[in-house]
């Protein structure tokens, strides 16, 4: 491994409850081993990319319903192309070298697993989206 992997691997959060076990599918293992703890890393930095994007929609999102605001993360990251694939960079940047090489053989069926993970963290961070907003 170089020494940029092992830093990497060393800022990486665990995760208790991500579990790896070897009758687990590889796109499963890679999701626990790899792409939870890199979006729980990037937690602060993915919700300032959503504010941010809030904000390039003209802050329509605060006055939504609480059933807008989900629809609209969820379209945001599922078919505004340009942002998802931020987001992919945010996550895949992160990798090590042999995580890129198991990403990218399979990279289809973990973009739907990374951004269903980024999707959650972001749903989960909404009441904080809300709180910031006296903030900024």
């Amino acid at each position: 491994m170089t020494p940029r992997d092992l830093e990497l691997l060393k800022l990486r959060p665990e995760i208790p409850s991500a579990k790896v076990s070897d009758n687990m599918r590889s796109d499963e293992q890679f999701q626990n081993r790899t792409l939870r703890p890199i979006v729980k890393l990037q937690n602060d930095l993915l919700i300032e990319v959503f504010r941010n994007y809030i904000q390039k929609h003209k802050n329509a999102f605060h006055n939504f319903s609480i059933e807008k605001k989900i629809q609209f993360i969820e379209n945001a990251i599922q078919r505004d192309i340009k942002f998802r694939n931020s987001l992919k960079g945010i996550i895949i940047g992160q990798f090590t070298i042999e995580e890129y090489l198991l990403y990218i053989a399979n990279s289809s069926a973990l973009n739907k697993r990374m951004m269903n993970i980024v999707k959650e963290r972001i749903l989960s961070n909404i009441q904080l989206l809300e709180d910031q907003l006296a903030h900024h």
